[in-house]
């Protein structure tokens, strides 16, 4: 059994008896207890919940097992209230809601209802486009103080959800403000020398750039290593479905600046400035995302791209040390699938724990080199 295959099958009998335990609640981030590091619970109320339905998709891809696909349908059915409720969706992060639950049994299975309720979603998030400034507003209301003004670069990642649904129903509504936010992104979020802010912030009232802030990352003008993650795979994305070679340029410039600053282990700190110790936590959800990333970023590339070898290379790299350094191989009765994520280390937020995404996009990037399995972002 070859080392993907190995990280596979342990993902699988782990999700097998996550199942179980989780239930109907969705796993956020790990915390300590008298046991080991579990994972919180909660009742489809999070940012994070569409990423063990990914899981779970992705997991019944792989083995064709009926438990997974079982689990998967019914998060589906759980995420169908959530959107009719109303419920924790005051956000942008729709796309990583719905893609990987609705959206993807709208892959696998066509069901019909899956699908018009992936379009439902692409409706919410577009109630977060500011006609006046042309972005999606990350977080709050309409005219909060602080947010009403912020983009973030996480949210490339939930403009696929938009292309799909233009592909789907021929309203360029949705392609035009994906594609706008794309735009404004790659404007002010991606810095001359290839890093990237977190976030950026314009006037309300006459859409002027006022500058770049962090939230999560260690200073205003440092490089969060999973905001690069985000854009890396986001702007790779947006090329496949626009094919403006603008986009796959920007993905190839954060990749670049990710591979080049990682440590020897090739698995990233969870900011390229901060200073290193022996302290200094990791991210390795960050560098899952770009493994899964990259392998998109190549697939767009020509078969003789001068730079094809190297982020090759970069994948296999950082993949392995994911298999061999950070994953849960070894741990049988583990929760997680790779360890040392961090969530937000500045507020002390789970900054050494599993994250959800951390798993999936770790899951996600090892069926896509053994199998082919791509995940959900587009069909």
């Amino acid at each position: 059994m070859n080392q993907w295959r190995e990280a596979i099958e342990d993902a699988l009998q782990k999700t097998k008896r996550n199942i179980v335990k989780f239930g109907d609640l969705f796993p956020h981030v790990s915390t300590d207890g008298d046991g080991g590091k579990t994972y919180t619970l909660n009742p489809n109320d999070d940012w994070t919940d569409g990423f063990w339905s990914g899981i779970l998709w992705l997991c019944f891809e792989y083995s064709k097992d009926e438990t997974f696909k079982l689990a998967a349908e019914q998060t589906v059915e759980s995420f169908r209230k959530r959107l009719a409720d109303n419920s924790a969706l005051e956000h942008h992060d729709i796309g990583f809601l719905y893609s990987l639950s609705a959206k993807a049994q709208w892959i696998i299975e066509k069901d019909v209802r899956a699908r018009q309720l992936t379009l439902l979603a692409a409706d919410k998030l577009m109630t977060r486009w500011r006609e006046k400034g042309e972005y999606i507003q990350a977080w709050g209301p309409i005219g909060d103080e602080h947010n009403g003004g912020r983009i973030i670069i996480d949210c490339l990642m939930n403009l696929p959800l938009l292309f799909w649904a233009y592909e789907q129903s021929g309203d360029e509504r949705y392609r035009d403000a994906a594609v706008a936010h794309a735009d404004k992104s790659r404007r002010y979020l991606v810095r001359g020398d290839d890093s990237s802010y977190h976030t950026f912030h314009f006037d309300q009232e006459t859409a002027e750039p006022i500058g770049g802030t962090t939230h999560q990352g260690f200073t205003n003008g440092s490089t969060w290593t999973r905001g690069q993650a985000w854009g890396i795979y986001g702007f790779a994305l947006s090329y496949r479905y626009t094919k403006n070679p603008l986009y796959l340029e920007t993905s190839r410039r954060l990749a670049r600046f990710f591979l080049r600053n990682l440590p020897e282990d090739h698995v990233a700190y969870w900011d390229f400035n901060v200073p290193i110790n022996e302290n200094t936590y990791r991210d390795s959800s960050a560098s899952a995302i770009v493994a899964a990333g990259l392998q998109e970023l190549i697939s767009q590339l020509d078969a003789d791209d001068v730079e094809r070898a190297y982020f090759e290379d970069g994948l296999h790299r950082s993949l392995k040390s994911l298999v061999e350094n950070y994953s849960t191989i070894n741990e049988p009765n583990a929760e997680g699938l790779i360890k040392r994520g961090s969530y937000h280390v500045r507020g002390n937020s789970s900054p050494d724990d599993f994250m959800i995404w951390g798993d999936y996009y770790y899951l996600e990037a090892l069926m896509r080199l053994e199998k082919g399995i791509k995940g959900y972002w587009y069909e």
